[in-house]
């Protein structure tokens, strides 16, 4: 193997990664710190796109409201006949090319620079002389007044008016001056807090909410809260050790915000609320005739109970029992209610067939007469009768014994 493979087989990560490592560093320059002003932007898996689609919106309504942006002319700049003239040296050269690199930072600082945000799918983009909030408001007014769709990457373009670190002291210290032109006397309004850690462990939602809204409380009693239709919305959006703030308007209306939603026409909504009234209100036609059915039912069954005693042949109710003794003694065959066996054992003795009650023997005995064959008195005279004939019988034959 030749030295020159080996050479190679013996160099170190720095020589492969040497590239990557520095780049990290570059772009550790560039990323979101505390003090920045700018527009956090929200995106579905695509920020290279979304930063082009950025760009291209805020540029064009920038320059509808503050005019083109102007670019500052390189200082230290020469014309080609004073190089022409000038000798050439080695130093001047390299004294003039860090003087133009010098000029030339001061170039790259334009209206909108996109920076890293240190959460995945959210890109930062800071901005200089002009106010993030008011050019987010007039992008989100225009999209909902015409309804035309300008992006399909981003998703909610929230202005950034102030940072501040991410932990509960420093926000506390820094929302007690920033929230004072809003929300101090003799400024009140309705509003509600927006809230959204990324990336970041130390703050809890409930506890950053009623922190501010105490302090919200402190710089005027009126301030009152409203989830619904706040005047104001405070958003909070926490990102690892950088606290972005700031207050916007119509927050609910524009649909927190997102350019996606807020260009939806709501129409389409409006007449299925308009179809589910006209179906409330055929139900509530429909129900009094529901209703009268369930009545007429109701009827039918007491009309079915009330003619079903007829029908029925067991026992009736206990408190109609006295009446349908008098009606069904023919039916009943057997012995009658106590109440009722008075009048009933002079109707029933053809039927009865045994003794009659105690307490009518005399009555009956009189209306018997006929089937024994005479009264008491006869039967007695006819007994006698009989017992003085076979006396005279008696006698005659004894007679005729004693004459033989």
């Amino acid at each position: 193997m030749s030295e020159a493979q080996n050479a190679f087989r013996k160099r170190g990560k720095k020589h492969f990664f040497g590239a990557q490592h520095h780049a990290k560093r570059w772009r550790g320059s560039r990323e979101l710190e505390v003090g920045m002003q700018g527009i956090l932007i929200t995106c579905s898996m695509n920020q290279r796109k979304c930063a082009a689609e950025a760009f291209n919106l805020l540029s064009e309504y920038a320059d509808k409201l503050y005019g083109p942006e102007k670019f500052e002319e390189e200082a230290g700049e020469c014309s080609e006949g004073e190089n022409a003239k000038e000798e050439v040296d080695v130093e001047d050269a390299l004294k003039k090319e860090v003087a133009q690199l010098r000029a030339g930072g001061g170039r790259q600082e334009r209206r909108f620079q996109a920076l890293d945000s240190g959460a995945n799918n959210v890109i930062f983009i800071r901005t200089r002389n002009l106010e993030s909030d008011k050019l987010v408001h007039h992008i989100l007014s225009d999209l909902h007044a015409t309804k035309k769709k300008k992006t399909r990457v981003i998703l909610r373009m929230l202005p950034v008016t102030g940072t501040c670190k991410a932990f509960p002291e420093d926000m506390m210290r820094y929302m007690s001056t920033f929230l004072e032109p809003w929300f101090k006397k003799p400024n009140h309004a309705t509003y509600q807090i927006a809230f959204k850690a990324r990336n970041n462990s130390h703050n809890k939602r409930d506890d950053v909410i009623k922190a501010i809204a105490g302090l919200v409380g402190k710089l005027n009693p009126k301030n009152k809260v409203n989830l619904t239709q706040p005047d104001l919305t405070i958003i909070l959006e926490v990102i690892k050790s950088v606290c972005c703030v700031s207050v916007v308007r119509e927050y609910t209306r524009y649909r927190k915000y997102n350019l996606q939603e807020v260009v939806k026409d709501e129409e389409p909504k409006k007449e299925d609320a308009a179809k589910d009234a006209a179906k409330d209100g055929q139900g509530a036609a429909t129900e009094p005739a529901l209703a009268g059915g369930r009545e007429a039912l109701g009827k039918e069954e007491d009309a079915a109970a009330a003619t079903q005693p007829a029908l029925a042949g067991g026992s009736q109710a206990p408190e109609k029992e006295e009446d349908a003794a008098a009606t069904q003694p023919a039916l009943a065959g057997g012995s009658q209610a106590p109440e009722k066996e008075e009048d009933d054992a002079a109707t029933q003795p053809a039927l009865a067939g045994g003794s009659q009650a105690p307490e009518k023997e005399e009555d009956d005995a009189a209306t018997q007469s006929a089937v024994v064959g005479g009264s008491a008195e006869e039967m007695q005279l006819a007994e006698e009768h009989l017992q003085e004939q076979s006396a005279m019988d008696d006698q005659q034959n004894k007679a005729e014994g004693d004459g033989e």
